[in-house]
This record gives structure tokens, C-alpha cells and sequence, in this order.
């Protein structure tokens, strides 16, 4: 079986395995709020170096606020801060949404853009970002590499990379375009619940007999 194949088995075991499993952040807000591009915008900002059980809930108070760049930006700082107080760098993300906002309205006309080029030309969107917000919002396939995915596509033996931007590279490889938005979701999911960071949940895993388990020295 190469690494393709591979994939695909994983991704077809994942899509039954995780049918319980709270839908990662951006997903939850794009059902929501009927796929409205700034608020997925906002919320994967607002999820950067946050748990989804962070971020979330901080997300949907703020929308109930502000939920389009005018909005944002005509709140105070210090009103923004109160908002998204109890989420981690808050002061930063503060700064960031603001800043991300008002380069909307100059740039786009308050749209938020629908290609990876000009999304990753506004200042404070990353590659994660902008292909989290390509394939959610839009529907256009694109290979969001985040912590998780990162992890566990190491781990499984799909890829033998050292950052996110070279399992992308790697990922785009063997992973079938039409599987891009999906396998994000999927080991989000799996990630944040079985393959945990420390010790992950070996046992319970319904694709450990696809995982060669690269640099797991401890599993429950």
C-alpha cells in the first residue's frame, strides 16, 4: 500500500470514527452563521495559540458585538480586549483584528478575499489561516496544516517533515485534492481527542493499525 492509498484508508476509517466528535471551531461557525467569511476569519484568528474550547465561546460573544469590519474596528481597544479577555494573547489579538479589519475595508471593500495570494498579502494571516478560511468559507480546496495535522500525518509515516509548510508540500503529494478541506477537520478532531500531543490514546484508535507511531515513546 504507498502512502496515497494509505491516506485514503485513513481518511474513510476517520469520516465513521469521528461522527460524535464536536466539529472543530471554524466548522461550528461556519455553520452557524451560514459560511460568512469574516466571522471565520475572526474566529481562526481568535483560535491561534487557543483550545477550540477557548476560542469558541470568546468567538460568538464578540459576533453578538461585532460581526463585519466596520463593526470591529469602531469598537475601542479596550472594548475588544474586554471581549476576548479570557483567551490567551488578547492584547495581540486585539491588535490583530483591528488591524486585519481596517485593511478589509481599505483593500476589499470589506470583503474578505477568496484567494491565497491576497489573503496572505493582509498583514497577520498565515498559510493556516488563509487555507482554513479558502476551504471553510468558500469551499475551495486548499491543505490547512495546523498543529494537529502536522502531528499525527508525522506520526502515522504519511510524511517525514519538520514544520507545517514542508507537510503541506509533502501532503500535496499524496493527498488527492478532492480530500484537501476534509483531512484538516478529520485530524482536527482526532487530534484534540485519541492522537492528544503527550501520551496519546493508542488504544482506542481505530487507524493504530495504519500508524507507525514515529516518535511516540509513551501511549495509553
Amino acid at each position: 500500500m504507498d502512502n496515497t492509498e494509505k491516506v485514503i484508508k485513513i481518511i474513510h476509517i476517520l469520516q465513521k470514527a469521528t461522527e460524535t466528535f464536536q466539529a472543530p471551531a471554524a466548522d461550528v461557525i461556519a455553520r452557524e452563521y451560514d459560511r460568512d467569511p469574516f466571522l471565520i476569519l475572526i474566529s481562526c484568528l481568535l483560535s491561534l495559540r487557543a483550545k477550540d474550547t477557548a476560542s469558541l465561546p470568546v468567538s460568538k460573544n464578540l459576533f453578538k458585538v461585532a460581526h463585519t469590519p466596520q463593526q470591529m474596528v469602531a469598537l475601542s481597544r479596550e472594548e475588544l480586549e474586554k471581549i476576548i479577555y479570557s483567551i490567551g494573547f488578547y492584547r495581540q489579538k486585539t491588535k490583530q483584528l483591528q488591524e486585519v479589519s481596517q485593511e478589509l475595508l481599505e483593500r476589499f471593500d470589506g470583503k474578505v478575499p477568496h484567494t491565497e495570494d491576497e489573503l496572505l498579502s493582509i498583514k497577520g494571516i498565515g498559510r493556516k489561516t488563509a487555507n482554513l478560511v479558502l476551504g471553510v468559507a468558500f469551499g475551495i480546496p486548499a491543505l490547512c496544516v495546523d498543529i494537529h495535522v502536522h502531528r499525527i500525518s508525522n506520526r502515522l509515516g504519511l510524511v517525514k517533515t519538520k514544520t507545517p509548510e514542508e507537510t503541506e508540500k509533502a501532503l500535496r503529494k499524496i493527498l488527492p485534492k478532492k480530500y484537501w478541506i476534509e483531512f484538516n477537520k478529520l485530524l482536527v478532531m482526532w487530534g484534540q481527542n485519541i492522537c492528544v500531543p503527550v501520551s496519546p490514546r493508542c488504544s482506542e484508535c481505530a487507524i493504530f493499525p495504519l500508524c507507525k507511531q514515529v516518535g511516540v515513546t509513551k501511549s495509553r
